[in-house]
């Protein structure tokens, strides 16, 4: 992708513990185009936070991250810890899923958007209050003169999320990672921040990676999305053709799992079988063990590739899956 700002290529991240090293994210390549909204869907657990917090360098040191992240060309998979600090914050940022944790509980929250301009802008702290004073009115604060000097536990939920916006947009940043920005929140305030969050995108071209277990919020604010499953990556999309025609046995299923507005009471549809043991993954594909058109070659994990222009998928039912990675001899036949 020529435009791209973000592009991830072949990044594994892996976390060390007592009984071995988890593989949270494995061999996971995307590109994010300048001004889109592009949407990680996938159910807890499947690496989507994993690969958010890789991007900004904010693993543990339990953590090892391997491939390639490029941030508008730069490499950040290895880049020095001083340097990414000046990045987060400034040309990156990140909304995180908890306000309350995300903000300072005793300090004032004017003050602490008025504190990150000041950490990587020379600007004198009245200037810092008036940017801060800016960004409040913009997420639609009310009155937000008297409210500058508010603790955030004086805040709404939905008030505190937009403060906790207000912070990451302080510095104009390119890029802006928001993971599940609307969990804790009500339907209706849900709605609000995600029509914040598409205004933004409209009046500033700010690029935002959208990181959710909701595809309601994904259909309702994204462009393109990217389907994760126990740390692999396994379709991406435009928004309609995911809805319209998902290609993945994974996709498939999540959607078919969706309750409808004429759907008898009871009668939820689930996905039968358990995510694998990302400690002792199975090879190949992560998601077979759960899948009705499973292969003997899905032993072999199957390469990402473009079934048109605005579709890849990886799996070994698509011809452009087939054509990208079979190798030589692999067996097709039925049902393991």
């Amino acid at each position: 992708m020529s435009d791209a700002i973000l592009t991830l290529e072949h990044v594994d991240v892996g976390f060390a513990t007592d009984d071995g090293t988890v593989s949270a994210v494995s061999d996971v390549s995307l590109s994010v185009a300048a001004g889109e909204i592009f949407g990680l869907v996938g159910e807890s657990g499947c690496g989507k936070t994993t690969l958010a917090m890789a991007t900004m360098g904010l693993l543990p040191p339990s953590a090892t991250v391997s491939g390639s992240v490029r941030f508008q060309g730069r490499e950040l998979v290895g880049l020095a810890r001083e340097d990414l600090r000046r990045l987060r914050g400034d040309r990156i940022s990140m909304v995180f899923q908890d306000p309350m944790t995300s903000l300072d509980p005793a300090f004032p929250i004017g003050e602490q958007i008025a504190e990150t301009i000041t950490a990587h802008r020379d600007v004198q702290r009245a200037q810092a209050r008036d940017r801060a004073l800016t960004l409040l009115a913009d997420v639609g604060i009310p009155d937000p003169g008297r409210r500058y000097g508010d603790a955030p536990h004086r805040l709404s939920g939905g008030m505190r999320q937009r403060v906790v916006i207000a912070t990451a947009l302080a510095n104009e940043p390119a890029l802006i990672l928001a993971d599940e920005p609307t969990t804790a929140l009500d339907v209706t305030i849900q709605s609000q921040i995600l029509d914040l969050l598409r205004d933004l995108r409209q009046r500033l071209r700010t690029t935002i990676v959208l990181i959710t277990h909701d595809l309601g919020v994904i259909a309702h604010l994204c462009d393109r999305v990217g389907v994760m499953y126990a740390g692999q990556l396994v379709e991406i999309a435009t928004v309609a053709e995911i809805f319209r025609s998902p290609r993945h046995p994974y996709t498939q299923a999540l959607l078919a799992a969706l309750p409808t507005q004429h759907q008898e009471a009871g009668s939820l549809r689930v996905i039968p079988g358990r995510v694998p043991n990302l400690i002792d993954p199975p090879p190949g594909c992560r998601f077979a063990s759960r899948c009705p058109h499973v292969m003997d070659v899905c032993t072999i994990v199957p390469p990402l590739a473009h079934e048109s222009a605005d579709h890849v998928i990886a799996c070994w039912l698509s011809e452009a899956t087939r054509e990208a990675g079979r190798p030589t001899g692999a067996a097709t036949g039925g049902a393991a």
